[in-house]
């Protein structure tokens, strides 16, 4: 699936399932609360937290794509196109970057 594609299944999926769009302002609050929960099970899993018996049963490849859901839900309500923005990521970043790394001593 691409980017382009997985937008139009959300706006299909929100627009039927869904109902509407939650508002921009919940949808940015929403995506916070889901970007905490990938945190949560980093912090345990890679980090020195331990797990919680709440925390029994989370999937990081879920909560990662809860996270992915409600991103495209706000580009999808703001006009951003992710395909287009991320090449035109890349772009600025292999332009800025093209060196950047390469010569910074701590990643040797």
């Amino acid at each position: 699936m691409t980017i382009e594609e997985a937008q139009a299944q959300v706006d299909q999926w929100i627009n039927t399932v869904g109902v509407r769009y939650f508002n921009e302002l919940t949808n940015m609050a929403i995506l916070t609360e889901e970007v905490g929960e990938v945190a949560r099970i980093i912090a345990r899993k890679y980090g020195e937290q331990s797990f919680k018996k709440s925390d029994e049963g989370k999937d990081l490849g879920d909560e990662m794509a809860d996270v992915l859901w409600v991103l495209m839900c706000l580009a999808n309500q703001t006009g951003v196109d992710l395909t287009k923005a991320l090449e035109k990521n890349f772009e600025k970043k292999n332009i800025r970057d093209k060196d950047r790394h390469k010569n910074n001593d701590k990643l040797k």
